[in-house]
């Protein structure tokens, strides 16, 4: 039973991956190979191993018998793609392993026999390669006895050596014994330390010291032999046993392990899941080295095998013109030149695979039209006309482009799809149907093509079966049995029952262009006997017996046709899209849970809400489906005026005659109508409400897009006396919490360079020695700005302090140039919503592993000060954590992802990377995923690359390898066309020292562009071209932009750029206007800094850091907890959980309070207070206690027109719930206590769901006044509600004296239920949670991931923790004995300080993973046991 328990029940994630006799070391990043010994034992059928048996036993003991030599390994560090290091077994020569040393790799028979001789001794003759067989026989029947439910879940893996001093002792056991003592290794083993820490007595350790034993040490006993100390050495060295083992290696054996070493790949070491987290499949890597944007490979993925001809460039190119014009409003004027520009556009994108950064900033002038104006009075010299520059087509609207470039691809590839189908009907004999033809020609989107899909498969169907028979077996050779396998229509349309459906006088295709005109061009004809007569006489046997069933399968087949056809479907998607409307009906869950201050009243009683309403208020329409599918609403979609245009449908299908048969039969026709209808209810209220949602995204994320664009817009802040972009030393801190003598005041420096200086500690502004030790700090470092942030109101009291402290001392900014004019260094509130995230990050331990998680904080608020755009970008995936949008939450996080990388590759590509810092900085190498061209797999390349040319880039052109260096040779970073894209996005600082150095590696001017520059620039000074030649000779082919920038550069503003322009236009058909203005403005100011300024909190904005408080959530009216913190004659004051304070005036005080306001408050008592005004810049609050107002909560207002809204409803509900209420009514109880609120579950719910785990609400209880409910938050998005007993209550408001939790667990107060309950089991689900054997996911995932692991490993079983969302409180252990077994799941109840699984409680996790492999062992006894006496 000793490998069935676990030596460590948390070293279990070695478990996870196994490769063909490999193991993955997850610790170390090393391959660990079997060893050949392990290999060979047999398994039994619950073995945790997954390598295969090796039987050849008499090949194994040949290699023992003549000195085999095996294979070793020995670290090596690889590096991946992505740059890491890691550690891989690399196999060398080696001698044989310890044992076999031990057995055989001595002294041989003769020398032992002489030795004994010498010594006295006698020596057994028996062979001692017999009693090596021998030995191994007998350990592989005590094996394959052991194995098997004794190794269920077995946390180890065999012992590979067998060098440690257990693994010999037990095999000596088995040697003995045959069989391994039952309870060997029962009980977890704990190791000990030395001094030093090291641990003591640990397998690895047995290794590492059975690898480095001596040789003179080797499988002999010289005490049990009677030799002297040091005689097995002198023997040694007289037979030289080691000189003669190293040439026992052959060249073939070399040959052999080298071959097998270079086999090794990236997949045979990691699980694919961890490949494809960093990048490193194969997929990967063909994105990696195509030379193509890899943003582009990436969306246009699904479309790879779809090539786009002439004729659908130009269709694509009117298509999405004509929807921009649209949405822009464009001009009429601008139609032509803009549907030329779009073109343009997509030849980009398609043909030439530029990204949306370089057509904005390099292809600018295809997205600007220009007119020339003539002028009426022209003086010589001056140009004849003015031009009118109009931008057409802007960033965002080329992403827009983009996207529906993909859109069109789907159509394009969908339509071809169904051109194949179409086109092999006509091929097997079918006529051409006009209707496909005129639609094939008409159809715009996928919608359509899904139509003219539905109906050629309903109206072929047979024919289409046929084919692909055909198809299938190459010729036709199988004949399908008459009426096999053809459904329902099919068997209607080739029977009698067919002559029923023409007897109704109008085809489907009549009826449908009747409906699509909106106008009867066609009228039916009514047949001469009564529907039920004539369905009586086509009755088709067996299936259609009855007139009745007839005349309904007639009516169903009609229904269909009509259903099916494009037409058709094209006028109702036309009637739906324009005229529908949603109505909100409320179920009762939501009348109950959505009150007037829950974020869905908005839409709670909406009515007659159309499409355009909808459209404007896009978070809405989101929130409604999230509350429909939560179950508190039902969106109803209908027609407007529906009756109204169902009788418009049924003029189009009866008859104007009156007569029995025509009335019976237009009754019929009718029928037909209304199940067509009902059909297409159906499937537009789904088309609905998908088009909706998609359009709802897009809109949500579009503003998500603004708004994180306009963060990212943010220069560094800029003091008085720094330029615009120019990096400014700062002092960041803050005070944390606030709370005062436990948090101390924490400050850190930064300098221009945005390296850290030094951290300052106080603990309190306000001592004057506290504040001596902040003044010399300032004037010691001499900060441009101060940045000052926190968690609680307290910190909007600290700037206060620090604003008079610079005040009264005098602290200006240091670089203002005279004293007389320099400033006060000001004080800054900073968005810390990136330095939260920060603080407790594994990337801050790495930056700054000596500050607390406070100074991490201010680290982060300085270089947030010092450039906006690096602290975004160093955030990775969790961006879209932070908040943008209030309905960000309800976009797919791929969509999300989406909007807001799209922003951040707008701006890096605005600002540009200065290549080689981003090589010398991670942290400034985070923006190089967004630079156009790149990602995130390019730039690991690229950087490698980098690297591999020493570490540096003189010039753009070494990026493709090309270098002046005289014998250099460099690898290429990027292909050509990625360097296209990125090459002017990448920047070079001009070295004037450096011959090779270029000024316009350093600019915004694109390499394709350099002669152009360099032209302007000899144009501009009058330079010849011999008088260029000879500059370049001397001082090389940037020397005229140099000498132009440093004297000259105001002469540039002399150069008329039109007619060069003009000459190029016209001479090379290139447009090069913008961009000559753009080179000009680049030789002037290199790189200038184009973001917007710095931009400072708003009152607002600060609020809601402060207190995490929003207008929507606290404002003016509303009634709110508050706790008393003192109180006088006059006034009482109180506090709200937000932290701001808050009066309540004598005259607001409650009625019966008037008197003395001390006989009815108490300090540290909360109270519910009306907030009658709201100070958001001074965090203050004037409350009223007055019953009257607190009664007279203030109603939500809904800024809807009184028809949309169901006010007859609403007050239904209002007096229904408010009986019901008031059947309810209780006492409301008031516990003084801090974490005490007048809660319901929901609400306690919703008040922890930010919180933290075992955090706690104490709230009153709906089961009697001698019971208090307590809610604990679990983990995210389960708590737990405990109720508890109160015993020896003095009265019904008191809190009793004993507190029974469960009929098991008393506490005398609610601290002790909350310490000892409460924070004890919270404890126990952080160190379950925290166990290698938890899985965070749901139930499923947990299944699921079990499941593939046993698929993976099949003789190996395996156990999994999840948490229980059903029963809070509860985990599940889910575990399968073996890929053929079945999932058990067996719950484990969280109890204070313990876990509790059947019964049983359990203090820790590694008793408890005993425990359930104990249990589970003894119930498959007892199991085997059972079936063996049967």
């Amino acid at each position: 039973m000793g490998d069935f328990i676990d030596r460590e029940a948390e070293l279990d994630s070695d478990e996870d991956i196994e490769l063909a006799g490999e193991q993955y070391d997850e610790e170390t990043g090393e391959v660990r190979r079997k060893s050949a010994k392990n290999a060979g034992k047999p398994r039994a059928e619950f073995d945790d191993s997954s390598e295969e048996e090796d039987d050849d036993d008499d090949e194994e003991a040949a290699r023992i018998r003549e000195g085999f030599i095996v294979d070793d390994e020995e670290d090596e560090e690889e590096e991946l793609e992505d740059g890491t290091m890691v550690k891989v077994k690399k196999k060398k020569k080696r001698r044989r392993s310890q044992r076999e040393e031990d057995e055989d790799d001595g002294l041989d028979e003769e020398d032992l026999d002489l030795m004994m001789e010498n010594t006295g001794h006698a020596r057994s003759k028996q062979s001692q390669f017999k009693r090596l067989k021998r030995g191994r026989e007998e350990s592989r029947r005590g094996r394959a006895e052991d194995r098997g439910l004794m190794d269920i879940f077995s946390d180890e893996e065999l012992d590979d050596g067998g060098d440690d001093d257990d693994g010999n002792r037990r095999r000596e056991g088995r040697d003995r014994r045959g069989l391994v003592d039952e309870f060997d290794d029962f009980i977890e083993e704990s190791e000990s330390e030395d001094e030093g820490g090291r641990r003591i007595g640990s397998d690895d350790d047995m290794q590492f010291g059975g690898a480095s034993r001596k040789r003179g040490q080797r499988g002999l006993d010289p005490e049990g032999l009677g030799l002297r100390e040091g005689a097995m050495a002198d023997m040694q060295d007289i037979f030289s046993i080691d000189d003669y083992e190293d040439a026992l290696v052959t060249e073939k054996d070399n040959a052999e392990l080298e071959e097998r070493t270079q086999d090794l790949q990236l997949k045979d070491v990691f699980e694919p899941s961890e490949l494809a987290e960093r990048l490193l499949t194969d997929e990967d890597n063909d994105i990696r080295w195509k030379d193509i944007p890899e943003r582009l490979q990436l969306m246009r993925k699904p479309f790879a095998n779809l090539t786009l001809t002439p004729e659908e460039h130009l269709e694509e190119a009117k298509l999405i013109a004509g929807g921009l014009a649209v949405r822009k409003n464009l001009d009429r004027r601008l139609e032509g030149p803009f549907r030329e520009a779009v073109a343009k556009v997509l030849q980009l994108f398609n043909v030439e695979n530029y990204e949306v950064p370089f057509i904005y900033q390099q292809r600018k002038d295809y997205l600007i039209h220009t007119v020339k104006i003539p002028r009426r009075d022209v003086r010589e010299g001056e140009a004849a006309y003015d031009l009118d520059n109009e931008k057409m087509i802007f960033e965002k609207d080329l992403w827009e482009i983009l996207e529906q470039d993909l859109k069109f691809r789907a159509f394009v590839e969908k339509r071809n799809h169904f051109k194949k189908i179409y086109e092999g009907l006509l091929e097997s004999g079918v006529d051409s149907d006009m209707i496909v033809e005129e639609r094939l020609q008409k159809s715009e989107n996928t919608d359509h093509m899904q139509d003219l899909h539905e109906y050629v498969h309903f109206k072929y169907a047979s024919q289409i079966k046929d084919i692909a028979l055909i198809n299938a077996n190459g010729r036709k050779t199988t004949h399908r049995k008459p009426g096999s396998s053809k459904s329902i229509f099919e068997r209607i349309r080739a029977g009698r029952v067919y002559n029923v459906v023409r007897a109704f006088g109008i085809t489907a295709e009549h009826f449908s262009t009747n409906a699509l005109l909106n106008k009867k061009r066609e009228f039916p004809e009514d047949p001469e006997e009564l529907p039920q007569v004539l369905a009586e006489q086509h009755v088709d046997p067996p299936e259609f017996l009855t007139g009745p069933s007839v005349l309904s399968a007639a009516k169903a087949m009609l229904a269909e046709e009509i259903y099916t056809n494009p037409m058709m479907r094209l006028a109702m998607r036309q009637k739906w899209f324009t005229t529908a409307l949603i109505h909100v009906d409320v179920t009762e869950k939501g009348v109950k849970q959505i009150d007037e201050q829950h974020q869905y009243y908005e839409f709670k009683y909406l009515r007659n809400l159309n499409l355009p309403q909808i459209a404007q208020q896009a978070p809405m329409f989101l929130k409604m489906l999230k509350a429909e599918t939560d179950g508190l609403i039902k969106l109803n979609v209908v027609l407007q005026d529906q009756s109204k245009f169902f009788k418009t449908l049924y003029n189009f299908i009866i008859t104007d005659n009156y007569s029995e048969v025509a009335e019976a039969w237009n009754r019929e026709r009718r029928e037909v109508v209304d199940i067509v209808m009902l059909k297409f209810a159906k499937l537009f209220e789904k088309n609905l409400r998908d088009e909706l949602k998609n359009a709802c995204e897009d809109l949500v994320a579009r503003s998500i897009n603004e708004v994180f664009s306009r963060k990212l817009d943010q220069a560094p802040y800029k003091p008085k006396a720094l330029e615009l972009g120019e990096i400014p030393r700062v002092f960041a801190l803050s005070n944390g919490q606030g709370e005062p003598g436990r948090d101390a005041i924490v400050g850190v420096f930064f300098d221009e360079d945005k390296n850290y200086i030094e951290q300052i500690k106080v603990d309190d502004l306000r001592e004057p020695e506290k504040q001596e030790k902040l003044v010399t700090a300032l004037r010691k470092n001499r900060p441009d700005v101060i940045g000052i942030a926190g968690f609680s109101v307290r910190t909007h009291r600290l700037a206060e302090d620090l604003r008079k402290l610079i005040d009264e001392h005098n602290i200006l900014v240091a670089d203002e140039g005279d004293e007389d004019e320099r400033t006060p260094i000001e004080v800054v509130y900073v968005n810390d919503e990136v330095a939260r995230l920060y603080q407790n990050s594994d990337r801050a331990k790495v930056d700054h592993p000596d500050l607390p998680p406070l100074g991490r904080y201010c680290c982060a608020l300085a270089r947030y000060l010092q450039n906006p755009l690096l602290e975004y970008a160093a955030l990775g995936k969790d961006i879209v954590v932070l908040a943008f949008h209030p309905a960000q939450n309800l976009l797919p996080e791929e969509r999300l992802r989406k909007a807001l990388d799209s922003a951040m590759v707008d701006m890096v590509n605005l600002v540009g990377v200065d290549i080689n810092e981003a090589i010398r900085k991670p942290y400034i190498a985070n923006l190089l995923p967004y630079v156009c061209g790149l990602g995130p797999r390019k730039t690991t390349s690229l950087l490698k690359t980098i690297g591999m040319n020493g570490g540096k880039i003189s010039n753009r052109q070494e990026l493709i390898g090309i270098t002046e260096r005289e014998g250099a040779h460099i690898n290429a970073a990027v292909g050509p066309k990625v360097f296209e894209n990125c090459a002017s996005f990448l920047t070079i600082p001009h070295s004037p020292k450096e011959r090779d150095s270029d000024y316009f590696d350093g600019t915004r001017v694109h390499p394709e562009e350099y002669e152009l520059g360099r032209k302007m620039a000899a144009d501009a000074m009058d330079l010849d071209e011999e008088d260029v030649s000879d500059i370049v000779r001397d001082q090389g082919k940037g020397a005229v932009v140099n000498i132009l920038v440093k004297d000259h550069v105001d002469r540039l503003n002399e150069l008329i750029l039109e007619e060069y322009a003009e000459e190029l236009e016209r001479n090379f058909n290139q447009k090069k206007r913008a961009t000559l203005e753009a080179i000009r403005g680049e030789l002037m100011s290199p790189y200038e800094e184009l973001r917007a300024k710095f931009l400072k909190l708003s009152v607002e904005e600060v609020f809601t850091m402060l207190t995490g408080e929003t207008k929507e959530s606290l404002d003016e009216g509303m009634v709110v907890p508050v706790n008393i913190r003192r109180v006088t004659d006059r006034y009482v004051m109180a506090r709200l959980d937000c932290g701001i304070d808050g009066n309540v005036a004598f005259e607001e005080l409650a009625d019966d309070a008037n008197h003395k306001p001390s006989n009815y408050y108490s300090i540290g008592q909360t109270v519910q207070a009306r907030i009658e005004s709201l100070s958001r810049k001074t965090f203050y609050a004037e409350l009223s206690l007055k019953e009257d107002k607190i009664r007279q909560r203030r109603r939500r207002l809904v800024d809807v027109p009184q028809e949309d809204w169901d006010d007859e409803r609403e007050e239904r509900d209002r007096a229904r719930m408010a009986v019901r209420n008031q059947e309810q009514a209780r006492t409301v109880r008031v516990i003084k206590h801090p974490l005490f609120k007048t809660y319901n579950s929901r609400q306690a719910e919703e008040f922890l769901s930010g919180q933290s785990r075992g955090d706690t609400v104490i709230r009153p209880s709906s089961n009697g006044p001698d019971h208090i409910a307590v809610t604990w938050k679990v983990s995210d998005g389960i708590y737990q509600h405990l109720d508890v007993l109160e015993l020896d209550k003095k009265n019904e408001f008191t809190v009793g004296r004993t507190l029974r939790v469960g009929q098991k667990y008393s506490y005398s107060d609610l601290d002790e239920l909350i310490v000892n309950h409460v924070k004890a089991m919270a404890k126990k689900v952080d160190e379950l949670s925290n166990n290698s054997k938890f899985q965070a996911g749901s139930t499923e995932d947990t299944a699921k991931w079990l499941e593939k692991y046993c698929e993976a490993n099949p003789k190996r079983s395996s156990y999994a923790f999840c948490l229980d969302p059903k029963k809070p409180g509860y985990f599940l252990l889910l575990f399968k004995a073996g890929a053929a077994a079945k999932m058990g799941v067996w719950p484990v109840k969280v109890i204070p300080g313990a876990f509790q699984l059947r019964g049983t409680a359990y203090p820790n996790v590694i008793t408890l993973c005993n425990g359930f492999k104990t249990m589970h062992q003894h119930m498959m006894e007892s199991a085997n046991g059972r079936s063996r006496g049967h």
